[in-house]
């Protein structure tokens, strides 16, 4: 990919790029809105992103393009007008603007073309890589020492403060951070993480629905605000620094202190979510997908019934696999409202799995779920 969006920087800019640099989408194997919880997550870093060719300036300039948005052009502006303008390219705006928030001041501007392979709205967290790239690209023309782990912290500030979505730190975190055919367990309370072996025999298939969800305009936000409640309704009878810090039976021993049972069934998931996550890793690393497999499937459970984020689609996709040959589990994956499914299924039956389960889809929605069998690949790098 990089020799492709190098010669599109040339097209578009007349000129060679400095440097180029690639930024993976993530998929989270289980443990899902649990991040801004104050939990754990599980998700691994893809062979598919995104890419960018950049090149500093001598003036203050910043000029972006995006090959997967062609007729919106070149986006351009200067470093002392910061200001995002409702499309694609404020992703990159808020990272430089989180870069000078953070006390790195670039002095020059630059150039930037971008390529990707993700899915637009698929759920794999597009945004996140970019987000990513954009500060490690920042980082190396303007010799920011900035390691991974702070990449991931600017990324998350970046659409936190300026893309409005209260996102955790999963999605970022696994796209700087990711390593080949691992997954990572991360406590996103204390960004303490280890990395999983995925076993040889399971092949990663992600089902795309087709469903398009845009966290910023979906109940995203709402669900960060019920779980704020009921943290602070819990808090009343037990102190707790987060939901996830609470173990299933603390859970219900105090659950009753949640006024609201909306804001309960919120709480619930979280706190099950949690330890969900924990027990998966802990399957992964001895082998036993079966268990895992069982843990996707009472995740996808909850997230469908007590935290409310799944949607007919990715009901059907779901429970279509766990009956298919070959599937040790399924699961929405993602921020939810629309998105893909992934799917932890045995190599030998992976292109079958994918026949049968398009075809399902086919039949009862009248459209197509694309599919991928994916790699799991490595973390954000200059190429």
């Amino acid at each position: 990919m990089s020799k492709s969006v190098s010669g599109i920087f040339e097209t578009v800019f007349g000129a060679a790029p400095e440097l180029c640099a690639f930024a993976p989408g993530r998929v989270n194997l289980i443990g899902e809105h649990t991040d801004y919880n104050g939990g754990r997550v599980f998700p691994c870093a893809l062979g598919m992103g995104i890419s960018c060719a950049a090149r500093a300036r001598d003036d203050r300039s910043l000029r972006f393009y995006s090959a997967n948005f062609p007729n919106k052009g070149v986006t351009a502006l200067s470093l002392d007008r910061l200001e995002t303008c409702g499309s694609w390219a404020d992703y990159p705006i808020a990272v430089i603007k989180a870069f000078k928030g953070f006390g790195y001041e670039p002095e020059r501007g630059a150039d930037f073309a971008f390529l990707g392979d993700l899915p637009d709205g698929a759920g794999l967290s597009s945004s996140a890589a970019l987000e990513v790239l954009t500060g490690l690209v920042i980082s190396a023309l303007y010799g920011f020492k900035m390691t991974a782990q702070e990449l991931a912290v600017l990324g998350q500030f970046a659409e936190n403060r300026f893309i409005g979505v209260n996102c955790g730190i999963m999605d970022q975190f696994a796209s700087a951070m990711g390593r080949e055919n691992s997954a990572i367990l991360l406590d996103s309370l204390t960004l303490s993480y280890k990395y999983a072996p995925v076993p040889e025999e399971a092949a990663l298939v992600i089902i795309n629905s087709g469903v398009k969800h845009s966290l910023a305009s979906s109940a995203y936000n709402d669900r960060r605000r019920e779980c704020e409640t009921a943290l602070a309704d819990i808090n009343t009878a037990i102190k707790a620094p987060s939901l996830c810090s609470l173990a299933p039976d603390q859970f219900e021993r105090y659950k009753d202190a949640i006024k609201s049972p909306v804001c309960q069934r919120r709480a619930k998931h979280a706190v099950y979510e949690n330890a969900r996550a924990y027990l998966a890793a802990q399957a992964l690393e001895s082998g036993d997908l079966n268990s895992f497999g069982e843990l996707m499937m009472s995740s996808h459970i909850s997230l469908r019934d007590d935290y409310e984020v799944s949607c007919a689609e990715l009901d059907f996709l779901a429970e279509a696999a766990w009956s298919a040959e070959g599937v040790y589990g399924a699961r929405m994956t993602g921020g939810g409202f629309g998105g893909c499914t992934v799917n932890l299924v045995k190599k030998d039956y992976a292109n079958a799995f994918i026949k049968t389960i398009t075809k399902k889809y086919r039949d009862r929605f009248g459209t197509e779920a694309a599919a991928y069998r994916v790699k799991i690949g490595g973390g954000a790098r200059l190429l």
